[in-house]
């Protein structure tokens, strides 16, 4: 087996630990028991090196082997297809957890992430764009309500779509924007309190405290 080595930055301001991307592959690695390494790439600095495995110098991405994948979708996909622990092997239960992995990206955190911008920079009230956006994702979150009610994971057993999805779903939370939406926040919560989750977050928040 490849080693695995997940790249993120050295460093990040105050207000993103936590939320980061690699985030979403640490947990990924640790649900599934795959051992890894981190590195680091410069925050401030970005050099050629960056850009050549993440064309728009962002994190994370991940290196199996001779692979270099970037996207946090793409990884978590990648992994899912290495770990039936992400992903079942059933192709109808896989084809059902790759259609949601897509849909926490395209549906949810395409609403998601246009509104968190206007959380993050405080001008969240009054603006024709601001309402646009809320009622954006207020659909899109009326859809996983009903989702979501009556059960604990989108597909079954967890999966590497519910690590996406709750990961999604847990910035808007942090914006207390699930408030009206209490089987997302349920989910959220039975998501967040798994051991992998716990320790991936108390790592990625040791690896950018380390830099101070």
């Amino acid at each position: 087996m490849n080693e695995l080595i997940l790249t993120t930055y050295d460093w990040v301001p105050g207000m993103p630990r936590g939320y980061v991307r690699d985030l979403r592959v640490r947990w990924a690695l640790e649900e599934a028991g795959l051992p890894y390494r981190v590195e680091s790439t410069p925050f401030r600095d970005r050099q050629p090196a960056h850009f050549a495995h993440q064309p728009f110098g962002q994190v994370p991405w991940l290196t199996d082997g001779d692979l270099s994948i970037f996207e946090s979708g793409a990884i978590l996909l990648h992994l899912g297809e290495r770990s039936e622990a992400l992903m079942p092997a059933d192709p109808v239960g896989r084809s059902e957890v790759k259609q949601w992995l897509f849909a926490a990206l395209a549906s949810v955190e395409a609403a998601s992430q246009p509104w968190s911008f206007f959380k993050f920079a405080g001008d969240s009230e009054g603006s024709s764009m601001w309402k646009f956006f809320d009622g954006f994702l207020d659909a899109r979150l009326k859809s996983m309500e009903t989702m979501l009610a009556g059960q604990d994971w989108l597909v079954g057993n967890f999966s590497v779509a519910d690590i996406l999805m709750a990961d999604v779903l847990r910035l808007v939370d942090r914006f207390e924007g699930l408030a009206e939406y209490p089987a997302c926040r349920a989910y959220v919560a039975r998501a967040t309190v798994r051991p992998a989750f716990v320790k991936s977050h108390a790592d990625q928040m040791a690896h950018f405290a380390a830099a101070d």
